[in-house]
């Protein structure tokens, strides 16, 4: 059996050694998080098709494949910076250096209670946040790892995401407000306000374009955003049960880390010669020299070396960013030398925060496919039951665009949003700007909120239940 398995995952695993129980386990937390992602396709990326088959623009068996596929591309194209953001959540460095076994305690609890919650939303119908849901999960399954464990959760990068999931629905609402009243007072066009009434009344053939073309923008980056966290997610399980293949990107030269290197510490030994004695600038320099040491070594991508090296690139990379927000206040170098610096943390950055081509067609295709079933009860929900009229062309358009914009920027910065709370804002903001506050139904908005509000503290407890129990098991 052990042989089989290892004939397998060969290729994918390299000549790593897991036993047979170890490796089922890693295959269960591999078709967990393609589940998460999967269920993520129908639960979240239905927010991008509801607005385009409610004013008619596209049948749902148009509109859900071709969402499928510019999710798809979203992905594979949208890099890696919000899954990266996910991962800093985690104590990743203390748990690389403890047995796969408890890696796996954590991977699951994460994996589970993020399918659990996501389900039981999308069966209720209700649009929840699966941002807030894997947010949740991971801060409760490390609350749990660090009972047990050295290292904390990563407070300050948890509450620069959760501002960002605070504001961007806000956003969301107030953006839509604006952008509609501007339509309504400077686009003098019925059509584009009308609201269809039946089957047969389509939009005309440049606000079909426009609003096919808002839910394309949806959908693509929802996949460059959301799609990202599946990709943070398949990370995590390959950095806990492989921490010293993915640790770092074995893939990156030593000649160019070392050219990282040397650049950074002679703008950090320049920056020396003006203030000496500056003790930032001290441990900077003596870790770029250790780190040059173990590349020449070749202990920095074998074995245990593997997370010291880890450790010591992120910690130049942190000093050097710290140099760049901080020239002229607490160091000082020349002009000249932030160009240099830029270019090395870019560089640096690389070797760390980095996602196997696999990993993200991978996640693609379960994004995808799962964007292709599914989408029904959410659609529903965005579509008749958050105001009391029909979506007009404007009203859908406007919620699409403000969804897009927000999503994309979101991305561009590496914070994660929800494309649920951003979408349904929007709408909400689109109702208000027509009809005012009475042309919202209350009770969908009641179940929105409450699932906005119940989220985060259900899925934090699950976690940490589910690592608690995982972790009894492992330790008998």
């Amino acid at each position: 059996m052990n042989s089989i398995l290892n004939m397998i995952t060969l290729p994918l695993l390299g000549n790593v050694d897991l036993s047979t129980p170890i490796l089922l386990i890693f295959f269960l937390c591999l078709l967990a998080v393609i589940c998460f992602e999967f269920v993520n396709g129908f639960h979240d990326t239905a927010n991008a098709v509801a607005t385009v088959i409610y004013t008619k623009a596209l049948k749902p068996q148009l509109a859900v494949p071709w969402s499928g596929f510019w999710n798809f591309m979203g992905v594979t194209v949208g890099g890696v910076a919000v899954a990266m953001g996910i991962l800093k959540l985690l104590p990743l460095n203390e748990l690389m250096a403890l047995p796969v076994q408890i890696g796996a305690c954590l991977v699951l609890g994460v994996l589970l209670t993020s399918i659990i919650w996501n389900l039981s939303t999308w069966y209720f119908g209700i649009p929840c946040s699966s941002s807030h849901t894997l947010i949740g999960a991971m801060i409760g399954g490390s609350m749990a790892f660090t009972h047990f464990y050295s290292g904390s959760v990563n407070w300050d990068k948890a509450k620069e995401i959760g501002l960002s999931l605070i504001m961007s629905p806000l956003f969301g609402f107030g953006a839509a407000v604006l952008l509609l009243l501007f339509l309504k007072r400077f686009v003098k066009s019925e059509k584009l306000f009308h609201i269809p009434q039946g089957d047969n009344d389509k939009p005309s053939p440049v606000i079909r374009g426009l609003l096919i073309l808002t839910c394309t923008l949806v959908s693509f980056f929802h996949g460059s955003n959301d799609g990202q966290k599946g990709v943070g997610l398949l990370m995590l399980i390959l950095i806990a049960f492989l921490p010293a293949t993915f640790a770092i990107d074995h893939k990156i030269p030593a000649d160019k880390i070392t050219h990282s290197l040397t650049m950074t510490q002679q703008v950090v030994q320049r920056a020396m010669i003006v203030q000496p004695g500056n003790k930032t600038l001290e441990g900077l320099d003596s870790t770029i020299t250790k780190a040059q040491a173990e590349i020449a070594a070749k202990t920095a991508t074998e074995g245990k070396g593997v997370f010291v090296f880890r450790k010591e690139i992120q910690y130049i990379n942190k000093g050097a960013k710290y140099m760049l927000a901080n020239n002229m206040v607490n160091v000082q170098y020349a002009d000249q030398d932030t160009p240099i610096l830029k270019a090395a943390t870019g560089d640096l950055t690389k070797i760390t925060d980095f996602a196997p081509i696999w990993v993200i067609i991978t996640i693609s295709l379960s994004l995808g496919f799962g964007t292709m079933i599914g989408w029904k009860r959410i659609v529903v929900t965005l579509g008749e039951k958050i105001g009391k009229t029909h979506l007009s062309y404007a009203q859908g358009a406007t919620a699409e665009i403000v969804a897009a914009s927000t999503i994309g920027l979101s991305s561009w910065f590496g914070l994660p949003v929800s494309t649920t709370h951003v979408l349904s804002s929007g709408i909400a903001g689109a109702m208000v700007a027509t009809g005012g506050t009475k042309n919202l139904q209350s009770g969908t908005l009641k179940n929105i909120a409450l699932a906005w509000i119940l989220t985060l503290p259900v899925c934090i407890g699950l976690a940490y239940l589910l690592f608690m129990v995982f972790h009894i098991f492992v330790s008998v």
